[in-house]
């Protein structure tokens, strides 16, 4: 959320921010962040708070990454050097934060990825779950295992089966979001979601597309997390009722209308498309800002409309308009 205050975010009705682990250890330390008194009083944040393990992080980075059972070598982004990861280490680090939710440390492989190497992150994954929820023992922090498997459904059912055993307060589904096409990732979603505990969230990581989140709702999915808004509003670029909106095009240059008619934010409230695309023009710090509140309000009010749809019993009648209307093939 790159430029955006805390208090805009509690006007725009954020409920939970995301914190990464892997970033805070780097810098500026996890001792630091405790010392502050955790992360809710480092950033001024009063309401929930979730950190990721940074797994999908590391992983990201193939080329300074060694794994064995034991955990995991990596080299900081920051100045290469190197540091080594258990899960014992990583739930202490995430205890040290403060967080609200935490998630386990977990081997996400990219895709395309052989069945052999996903079947091995699978299996590390479980045993790494194990160990996480043996070493965490903050009362007041939930503790989410993820789901690992790649597109491979088998891999997938024998994820839940072995994550669900050790028990978790809920459930993070990784390792989508890595290349795969969304309708791979829908396939093998829907199985997923139907395996895991009805009473247990069930966190779907790193999906932000308002279409796809759709979709995921209907299959079961009731948290997400992703940069996409604030990453395309840094670009020039609105999500909107009638798809994306490129703010740069200059058909926009004199175009005094709110950016979009259909939204109650405070952006769309006080600033015309032809001031945003200025701002973007004159490559000035408040454009990106104003559009990264506006795609922010954008995706928590898609989310509030699909709660309401699904407690009013009407859902597959929103995700059939949404897929029928004019932005939908847009995201």
């Amino acid at each position: 959320m790159k430029g955006v205050t805390t208090p805009q975010l509690e006007e725009i009705g954020a409920r939970v921010l995301l914190a990464n682990a892997y970033h805070l250890y780097l810098r500026p330390g996890h001792e630091t962040v405790s010392a502050a008194g955790g992360l809710h009083a480092f950033m001024n944040w009063d309401s929930p708070i979730l950190t990721d393990s940074g797994g999908f992080q590391i992983f990201s980075l193939a080329d300074t990454l060694r794994l064995s059972d034991d955990g995991v070598s990596f080299r900081s982004i920051l100045d290469g050097s190197e540091h080594f990861w258990t899960p014992e280490e990583n739930m202490a680090i995430q205890q040290s934060l403060g967080a609200d939710i935490t998630m386990v440390l977990d081997v996400c492989p990219p895709y395309p990825a052989e069945e052999e190497e996903v079947a091995s992150a699978v299996r590390r994954s479980a045993d790494w779950a194990a160990r996480c929820r043996q070493a965490h023992n903050r009362e007041d922090q939930a503790l989410f295992g993820i789901v690992q498997g790649g597109v491979y459904p088998d891999l997938r059912a024998e994820s839940v089966e072995r994550t669900v055993a050790v028990g978790f307060d809920g459930y993070g589904i990784g390792g989508y979001s890595v290349g795969e096409p969304h309708e791979l990732m829908l396939d093998s979603l829907g199985p997923v979601c139907a395996a895991l505990p009805a009473d247990r969230p069930r966190y779907l990581m790193g999906v932000g597309n308002p279409t796809t989140m759709l979709q995921a709702i209907g299959l079961g999915v009731d948290m997400f997390d992703c940069v996409l808004p604030t990453r395309t509003a840094r670009t020039g670029t609105a999500f909107s009722s009638a798809g994306r909106m490129n703010l740069k095009n200059a058909k926009y240059a004199r175009d005094f209308g709110p950016l979009d008619p259909e939204c109650a934010c405070p952006t769309c409230a006080s600033y015309s498309r032809a001031y945003i695309r200025h701002l973007f023009v004159m490559k000035e710090m408040l454009g990106a800002i104003l559009l990264s509140v506006h795609n922010l309000f954008f995706l928590i009010d898609l989310a509030r409309k699909a709660r309401e749809a699904v407690e009013a019993g009407r859902y597959a009648q929103m995700l059939e308009e949404w897929l029928a209307g004019p932005g939908a093939q847009d995201y």
